[in-house]
Order: C-alpha cells, then structure tokens, then sequence
C-alpha cells in the first residue's frame, strides 16, 4: 500500500455546499428566523439577508448560521458584515432557493425563496410568417420577445386579436385559422407592448395532397422513425408554395391497456411509434387531406443477461472506474473510493470469474472520484478530493505493472479547491478544477506535470462537471450551461469541423443547454447506423436527498442532441428510467450503455435516427440491478458507472464495488 502523506478524516461541513443531506437534521424544538422573510430583487441588484436561531421560547441561541444554494447561475453569495449574514447578488431572473443551516448540536436546516423579477418587455414580434396565406388553411403563430435586458423571453403570454375575424380568427392557443379572401389586422400583445402585422388571404388554389414516405413496403418497428412527407398541388399538379400542411394520425394499438403516447409526429413529417399496432397518418391543407395507413411491429432486442463475476468491497464506497489491456496483455481494472479514505483499488480482471485486488493506492483525501488510464496502459491519473491539507489536485500513478503501482507526481498547482473528474488524450490531463473550469496539465514527462492551458465559461454563476475528449474536441458537461464543445487539436477524423485549437489556446465551438440545468456528463458518438453526430447529455439530481447510508433514488435522463454544424444544435430524443435517476455512461456501436443509480445497468439499442421517447419505444436491450448482502451498502443498487470492454460489460456500483456481466444471445430484428 502506497501513501504520499499522512492520511486524516477530517470533519469539512464545506463538502456539502451545494447538496444538504438528510431531513433528519431538523430539530423540531429550534427554528430559524430570516430578515427579512421573503427576498423579492430586481435583476442585477444587491440584497442583505439576516438569519439567527431561535428556541421554541424565542430566546436567539448563539449558533452560527451558514447558507448554501445551488443556484449559482441566477444568485451570487457573499459572507455579509454581520454574523450570520449574506449579501445577495441577482444575476438572472427567476425563483431560486437559499438554505440556511446551523452549525452546532441539533442543527436545524430551513430554506427562504428569491423571487428575482424579470425584467419589463421592450418588444414583440411576428416569426416565420408565410409569404402567403391561404384560405381555409391554419397554422401556429410563433413570436420573439425581447425585453429590456437584451434577452429573448420565452415565459411571457402573448395574446393575438383579429381586426377582422370573418377572415381570419385566432384561438386560445395562438392558432390562426383563415376563413376566406379578404385583408385582416393580427395585433399581438405582451405585456404593455404589442405590434400589427397585416395579411392579405388569397383564394387557396389546392385541389390534392400528394404524401409519401422513405418506407413505403418495409418493416416498421417501434422507434423507426418514419419521413412523411406531404406536397399541396392545384388540380393540374404543379406545387403551390407555402400552403400550410399539418400532420396527425389516428393509432389503433394491439393491446387494450389504455396507451398513453402511442407515437408522436413533429410537423416536419417525421413520424415514430412507442408500441405496436396499425397508424394512420394523415396530412392536412385547407379541406383537402392525404391519408396513409401501416402497421408497427414489437422492436424485439431485448437479450438476456449473465454475471461473471464481481468483486465486492465490504467497507467504503466505490466511485469510478477504468478498465484497460495491461502492456503484459492481461485485463485490469482501478476503482475509485467515495467519502472514505483516499484510496484507489488495482482489480486483475482476466478471468471475469475470480475478479481480485492486487494493489490499492491511499493518498491525502477522502474521495478518489475518478480514475482514467492511458490509452498505452502506462499511466494512470486519479482525482483527490477533500484532502486534509487542502491540496487536492491529482496523482500520476505508473500502471506498467498494476499489482507495483507507483508514485509519479502529485501535482496541485492551480488545483486546490479539488478535482472531481479528469480526462487523458495525447499526453495531457484535462482536469475538472473546482466546479468552475479545467486545467490542461502536460504530462509528456509524468515525474514534472505543468500546465499549459485553462478553459472556462465567462456566464453568470457558470459551473462544470465533466469532460470527455474525442478526436480532440472536449465535451465538457456545465450543469445551467449544458454541454459546451471544445476544440484542443481536433483532427481530420474528428466527426465535426475544428477551429485550430490546441491545449494552449483552447477554442469554443458549439453549445447547447437545456431548463433543468443538470447536465452532469456527456458523450459524443456518430451513429453507425446513419452516420448521424449526436451528443448525449446527462443529467444527475437528487430531488429526494441522498442517505449516505442508503437506499437511495436518484432522478434525470439522458438527453440526445443532433448537431447539424456546431451553431445547429436540436434535441431529438431521451432515454429515461420511472422512478431512477441517470449517472455515468458509454456509447458504442449504437449501443448505450447506462448507469441508472438505483435503476441499475441500462443497455439500450441506438440503431436507426432517433426521435422520441426511446425508453418506452422498447429499445432497452437488457437490464442489470447489482447488489449484494456483503457490500458497503447491503442489498442496495446503485450503480455508478459502466464501461464495455472486449464483449463484457464492467461497471462501478456505489454501495457494492465492481462487476461484470455478459449479454446472452438475442433473435433480434437488427437495425433500422
């Protein structure tokens, strides 16, 4: 056993900052009481919050108060003059949440809201407008509103009027509906603002709809997704332009179990079934409408399962893992320790079946998150966090031979505040400092790491999680700012066009974000199927706390997002779990394999394009629950990470350690 410094468990109540654990810590008898009792703030505006602790006789009680929010990218805290005060800065409209806390015997926990008030709306606009209108059509109306920050809004009720409703009418929904020939005035209205826009409805000169699709006699699966596509043309078969065509469709589902979403048709045509059945889709221009029907079958991928071995740890928690060829062509694996004693497990993996440490590596800290191996199989980093020194930072371990791991480097320079994730690519660290950014650490010569570049976001509150490298370009994953693409040296077979970046002058390409903000991992994958590049993106949240000592239940899914060129980023699809929540994940050969924490292992088939909601399409190919009566955790899945290696699948489980399972042999239909 290894040690770089002398190892202490050390009490940090500053580890859980942006998570507070555990309803029972609320003392019944105590309460705390906030000046003043509700926080209301215009944006980019100073506020002054006050909290002290009071017994059940209203005397105040000594306690230090503290206060965490996970709302960094709407509010900033800093410590106020007084005791037990906090100044408040609003950077973002909305509703967001500060949690006080007492520091002392019984602490009591209670949360106050920040109303942060959105800024007044300056402007409004009509968006993507025909050229022309036709009578008897109808179609969505789609506005831009702006507001006196700059920002566009999406939250703010836009309501429209027709000065003549004989012509064309609008409902509840923003829908027009064009009656007949003639000129109207459609006022919209948000806030105190509106605009006109006149339209001028000509006769519509549609007589058929003319529909076909890409899979006219072929078999349709659940999750295929089918490209209708519907032309409006007069009697005489020329085209007429910009006439409005709605799609629908009419589902007849084999069982009688009260289908919810049986499919979902996007207005562009594309059209995918989440069960069996027959469908009619149906196209739709003024009274004219095209029809066309087709049968669904049951997708039909689901393989069994079969466990090869484990290998249980009975006393801490296990985080990460990493498996690899060792340069003597046996199988390894190094596992990561969480809230425990700074160590890292070395696993011969070889046979699958009797599954053994073979060295363990302790260091100055309480987690080893992470832990990633070279693609040699010569150098391992892993991650240190809550070190008792406070020098977190990595370790650079030498894995030629895995039962003798050695010492390289500690390197903390820049990297105190702690690492919880990190990635290796062509002789650099690419580590995740602090929740804030991540330093690029040459490592050419491993004994003497430096680093040479630094990337990090300059939005409000801006946080980071992950990053994952491909063909040069970093993913990293931002929580609020979702996934963030990276150019540090991207190359001729990099699946999208670089930007001359290297990891001295990193160079953002592309981003995409999405409303819960908890994008917590990514993966950047090209379809073998269709060639089609995606991006999928993770989420993590614990909306229901986390018990250290478990069970648990986690919450999110995982998001797939099509680029189509860096600037045209569109989520397409999801993958998600009732009743458990998404961690870590690795795709190959359209294959998605899923760590659901208490959901267990997902293997789930990403053939064809994606659209929809592939969990209830039945594209999940198999899934694995572990535990074990003699784990950290007894008898409680929650499964932390997967990696498929040479046919098997290995993954990390946070309350029993490291498995491995094999995929059984399927009549599956194939790809779409």
């Amino acid at each position: 056993m290894k040690y770089i410094s002398t190892f202490k468990i050390t009490a940090v109540c500053t580890l859980v900052l942006t998570i507070i654990l555990g309803s029972n810590l609320q003392a019944q008898e105590k309460k705390i009481v906030f000046e003043p009792s509700e926080v209301n703030m215009a944006l980019n505006a100073n506020a002054t919050l006050k909290a002290k602790l009071v017994a059940a006789d209203g005397t105040v009680l000594p306690d230090t108060v503290r206060f965490f929010s996970r709302a960094r990218r709407g509010l900033q805290l800093d410590l106020g003059d007084e005791l037990n005060s906090l100044i408040i800065k609003s950077l973002a409209p909305g509703e967001f949440m500060i949690t006080a806390m007492s520091i002392g015997d019984d602490p009591v926990r209670m949360n106050i809201p920040v109303n942060v008030a959105y800024p007044p709306v300056t402007a409004v606009s009509f968006a993507n407008m025909p050229d022309n209108y036709y009578s008897d059509t109808s179609f969505p109306l789609e506005f831009v509103v702006t507001d006196a920050s700059g920002a566009i809004r999406e939250n703010v009720d836009v309501t429209v009027s027709s000065s003549d409703t004989k012509v064309a009418s609008v409902n509840m929904f923003n829908e027009i509906k064009l009656h007949k020939n003639g000129k109207a005035t459609l006022t919209a209205k948000a806030e105190d603002v509106s605009v006109n826009l006149r339209i001028d409805v000509k006769n519509n000169p549609t007589d058929v709809i003319a529909l076909s699709n890409n899979y006219e006699d072929k078999t349709i699966r659940t999750g295929d997704v089918v490209h209708f596509e519907a032309e409006a043309q007069t009697s005489r078969g020329s085209k007429v332009e910009d006439a409005p065509i709605t799609y629908s469709f009419i589902a007849t589902p084999d069982d009688d179990l009260g289908q919810g979403a049986s499919a979902m048709i996007e207005q562009d045509g594309r059209f995918v079934a989440n069960v069996p059945g027959k469908y009619t889709v149906l196209a739709r221009s003024g009274n004219n409408v095209a029809e066309h029907s087709f049968r669904v079958t049951y997708r039909n991928v689901q393989r069994p399962v079969e466990v090869l071995g484990r290998g249980i740890v009975p006393d801490v928690k296990t985080s990460d893992l990493w498996v690899w060829e060792g340069v003597d062509g046996r199988d390894y694996a190094v596992t990561g320790t969480w809230g425990a004693r700074g160590e890292a497990f070395f696993w011969d993996v070889t046979d699958p079946s009797n599954i053994h440490t073979i060295d363990t590596v302790q260091v100055d800290a309480r987690t080893v998150n992470d832990v990633k191996v070279s693609e040699d199989g010569r150098i391992a980093v892993i991650t240190r966090e809550g070190a008792s020194n406070r020098k977190n930072g990595i370790i650079i371990l030498d894995v030629t031979d895995p039962s003798n791991v050695k010492i390289l480097s500690e390197y903390t320079e820049g990297l105190t505040g702690g690492v919880h994730n990190s990635f290796i690519y062509k002789d650099h660290v690419y580590a995740v400092n602090n929740g804030r950014k991540y330093d690029i650490i040459n490592i050419e010569d491993p004994t003497n790491p430096h680093t040479v570049g630094v990337f990090e976001l300059d939005t409000p509150g801006h946080s980071i999680h992950d990053v994952w490298i491909q063909d040069g370009i970093a993913y990293s994953s931002n929580w609020s700012d979702g996934i963030v693409a990276v150019d540090i040296g991207s190359n001729t077979s990099a699946d999208m066009p670089g930007a001359g970046g290297s990891p001295e002058n990193p160079v953002q390409l592309g981003s995409y974000k999405y409303p819960s903000g908890w994008n917590h991992a990514a993966f950047p994958f090209k379809s073998k199927s269709t060639g089609d590049f995606y991006v999928a993106a993770g989420d993590e949240a614990f909306p229901y706390g986390l018990n250290f000592d478990g069970p648990n239940r986690a919450a999110g899914w995982v998001h797939f997002i099509k680029f189509d060129g860096w600037d045209k980023p569109s989520e397409v699809a999801r993958y998600q779990v009732p009743e458990a929540g998404s961690h870590n994940y690795w795709i190959e050969d359209d294959v998605l394999y899923a760590a659901f924490y208490n959901g267990g292992l997902r293997v789930v088939d990403l053939s064809g394009e994606l659209m929809g909601d592939l969990y209830q399409q039945g594209r999940e190919i198999a899934m694995f629950l572990p535990s074990d009566k003699n784990a950290a955790i007894p008898n409680a899945t929650f499964t932390w990470g997967p990696q498929p290696y040479k046919g098997m699948i290995f993954m990390s489980d946070w309350g029993s350690g490291i498995w491995c399972i094999k995929l059984g042999e399927t009549n599956t239909d194939g790809t779409n």
